[in-house]
């Protein structure tokens, strides 16, 4: 089942679907040699990116990934200076150390390569793995796909209609839900919140108590991010020459205080998320949340409403219970891949998260919180992802600022009034991935359109 901590991972930037899913699939490829016996009479190994990989790998940081995984490192384990010392290494010897021991060459301009000619079969985000023995005989040849959120699949499993991606499907038990209608039924029947049901469900995989010490850990590491976002300074890295801006923002913040509650609002909650995708961008350690390119706004709103706050634990499982609770729904009702869906699958997606989360927390009712959820997506409808070279940096990084401040906002409006919206949030979430599949491939993080093409590089 997908869990809350499917939805919220810890990782490295700049992407979950381009960096930490391309890292879990050469762990997984180089696990499943191991599995088969085959790994100890690799000689070769040679890997392809295909679709969106492709065309905005390198911006993404896509082969460093591939190297890492290959390496052996894992995403929510990996510290970003280990692994730049390890790349560094790689690029030197030419030398990759398998789990089973052994050395082989491997030489990442020879054996990387950006495949644009082969379209990906089943989603846009595709990449082949090859192993060969000494003598060149193909040892194994298996392709996988990066589906958003550092979630990922094999060919074989996205062609099995019960198992369309690593974890499988939604929650299950007797508070299993597939829908928003769903969700909001079980409340009704069972005197439930949101947070409530989807507890219920995480404990059908854990003891409660360890998915409660796994929020809070996620919740430190959300505050982590910001904490090293709002001090490091200089210019983000790949050649637009994006500066760092949250720590000079944070300090006219620290030093003046704010005239009015709408000042301090849009400030903090800019600076906030701003610090965390500053972060993403240069690679750092972050929160998947439920994407990388997304990752500013629940830290954003989780640091302003609830830890600058000071309220109590039980407040912070309550946000991220919710907000994953809605995370899962678009994961399982369309996606929360930028390359199928364009950004309003990842910053639309969080929006919506956060807008339900702060909801909940601020004492909305189930239909109060998918009103919220709902109102955070619609506004967010049609927002293509269009990176300038391929960074995730220019338009991202503000438009996680913007999006927070949204979020907050229609947490306020959905409290309002107990009555149902009009547009429900399966609507929603439909109209998402109707609009996603009519959109053009070329605005969907390939950097074939929009800003990528119209903003010089350098």
């Amino acid at each position: 089942m997908i869990s809350a901590l499917d939805i919220f991972r810890i990782g490295i930037g700049p992407s979950s679907s381009h960096t930490v899913g391309p890292m879990r699939i050469a762990v997984r490829f180089l696990a499943d040699l191991e599995r088969l016996g085959l790994l100890s009479s690799v000689a070769r190994l040679s890997v392809s990116l295909q679709g969106s990989l492709a065309y905005t790998g390198a911006g993404h940081r896509t082969p460093e990934a591939v190297y890492l995984g290959l390496l052996g490192f894992k995403p929510e384990t990996t510290d970003p200076e280990e692994a730049e010392r390890a790349l560094q290494t790689l690029h030197e010897t030419r030398h990759l150390r398998l789990a089973s021991g052994q050395t082989i060459l491997f030489d990442p301009k020879a054996d990387l390569i950006f495949d644009f000619e082969t379209p990906p079969k089943l989603h846009p985000n595709g990449m082949a793995l090859r192993a060969f023995n000494a003598a060149g005989d193909v040892l194994a040849d298996q392709t996988f796909y990066s589906t958003g959120g550092g979630f990922i699949a094999s060919q074989r499993q996205l062609e099995t209609p019960l198992a369309n991606d690593l974890v499988g499907g939604g929650p299950e038990g007797p508070f299993a839900f597939t829908s928003a209608a769903d969700l909001l039924a079980l409340c009704q029947d069972h005197g439930l919140t949101i947070a409530e049901v989807l507890l219920a469900c995480e404990d059908r995989k854990r003891e409660r108590t360890e998915t409660l010490a796994s929020l809070d850990t996620i919740a430190q590491a959300m505050a982590a991010c910001i904490a090293r976002g709002l001090v490091q300074k200089g210019i983000l890295p790949g050649g637009l020459q994006v500066r760092r801006r949250a720590p000079e923002l944070y300090e006219k913040l620290t030093s003046s205080p704010q005239s009015n509650e709408r000042e301090a609002l849009f400030d903090w909650l800019n600076v906030y998320a701003m610090a965390v995708n500053e972060e993403n961008a240069a690679g750092g350690r972050v929160v998947t949340a439920p994407t990388n390119g997304a990752a500013g706004i629940i830290p954003a709103i989780l640091r302003f409403y609830l830890l600058d706050a000071k309220v109590p634990p039980s407040a912070v499982h309550t946000y991220l219970l919710t907000a994953a609770a809605i995370g899962i729904l678009y994961k399982q009702r369309a996606s929360i891949s930028g390359a199928e869906m364009g950004c309003q699958g990842e910053v639309g997606v969080a929006c919506s998260m956060a807008a339900g989360g702060l909801a909940a927390v601020w004492g909305g009712s189930p239909t109060q919180v998918a009103n919220a959820a709902e109102i955070g997506m619609e506004h967010n409808l049609g927002l293509t992802c269009d990176p300038v070279g391929g960074l995730v940096q220019i338009p991202c990084i503000e438009r996680n600022a913007l999006a927070a401040v949204k979020a907050a906002n229609a947490a306020r409006l959905a409290l309002q009034t107990e009555q149902p919206a009009r547009v429900t949030l399966d609507q929603v979430i439909e109209t998402m991935r109707q609009t996603g599949l009519d959109m053009s491939s070329k605005y969907k993080e390939t950097s074939l359109g929009g800003l990528a093409v119209n903003v010089v590089e350098c």
